[in-house]
């Protein structure tokens, strides 16, 4: 089996597996539609994205694969496979091994994959290294801002100045075990809640949905309440749908969603592989300086008799 990059030669296998393809970044998949669509392959020319698709031959079938990282994230993910009727092929973890190369050589410390939990790629991703270290569920929130009763008051941009406060509302939410795939945000992209800074939501945005990642204290009241306002609070959106992603570590604001109507999505593992280890406090090792000569100690006889 050779595996290479796609290039414009296979066009005609794009197309043929346009509609069999399993999507393992779901927050793309639904905020900017299908990875092997037009707006996707569009997505190449994206200079502030890395993005690698390959092409393995000579197996039992013709595989596709696709993997992307954004410039700065020490994580990236696996995009799509194709075709997804094939997900047992024996040489699929050769292919997703390969684009987990790729991965690193765009420095990245994490690959990550988002599966259904009765997806049939199990094993194939098991096999290349991976392993689940979340579940999530995916909400869809659309019919919450549409209510007219709903107040958008205490939800803002966050700014640079609000990042301290967002950071040290991750690391009081997200496991520690977490911490090294998961890391704190590096860039205040999303909303907060001003009244206590207890909330905080990253955005994800495209032509066709938004999707909200909330990061909420346990410990903060009118939940409900917060997440209509939230999504009433959206600007610009459109006709677009909001999803809301919630991951195991949040299982307690399911209830919440329920009571509101929101719509959940089967659950999914969140599978990621290591490719590095990092250090966060490297220090040097100490060498002897070069003038100085440590004069080792001579035992010529040993007295065993006193």
């Amino acid at each position: 089996m050779t595996i290479r990059p796609l290039d414009l030669l296979d066009i005609p296998i794009i197309t043929r597996y346009r509609n069999d393809v399993l999507t393992l970044d779901s927050a793309r998949a639904l905020t900017r539609g299908h990875p092997l669509g037009a707006m996707g392959l569009l997505a190449y020319i994206n200079p502030a994205r890395h993005l690698y698709a390959a092409i393995a031959n000579g197996g039992e079938s013709v595989l596709l694969g696709g993997v992307i990282h954004s410039r700065g994230d020490t994580f990236a993910k696996l995009l799509y496979l194709a075709p997804s009727s094939r997900l047992d092929d024996r040489q699929l973890p050769a292919l997703i091994e390969h684009l987990a190369m790729q991965a690193g050589e765009w420095q990245a410390f994490h690959v990550m994959a988002e599966v259904d939990e009765s997806s049939d790629v199990f094993p194939a991703l098991r096999m290349a290294g991976f392993s689940v270290y979340a579940w999530q569920k995916l909400w869809d929130v659309s019919l919450l801002g549409k209510t007219e009763s709903t107040s958008s008051v205490g939800w803002r941009r966050a700014q640079s100045v609000d990042l301290p406060a967002v950071q040290s509302l991750h690391y009081q939410i997200v496991p520690p075990l977490l911490h090294p795939v998961e890391p704190a945000p590096n860039r205040a992209i999303g909303f907060v809640h001003s009244e206590n800074m207890k909330c905080y939501a990253s955005v994800t945005s495209g032509i066709y949905g938004i999707v909200l990642t909330p990061l909420i204290h346990p410990d903060e009241h009118n939940v409900s309440e917060k997440i209509a306002a939230l999504v009433s609070s959206l600007p610009d959106r459109g006709g677009r749908r909001v999803y809301l992603n919630v991951r195991s570590y949040q299982t307690w604001l399911e209830p919440a969603l329920e009571d509101l109507g929101a719509q959940a999505s089967p659950r999914q593992a969140v599978m990621v592989k290591h490719l590095a280890r990092l250090i966060k406090e490297g220090q040097l090792a100490r060498t002897v300086p070069a003038n100085v000569h440590a004069q080792p100690s001579r035992i010529s006889r040993m007295d065993l008799d006193e």
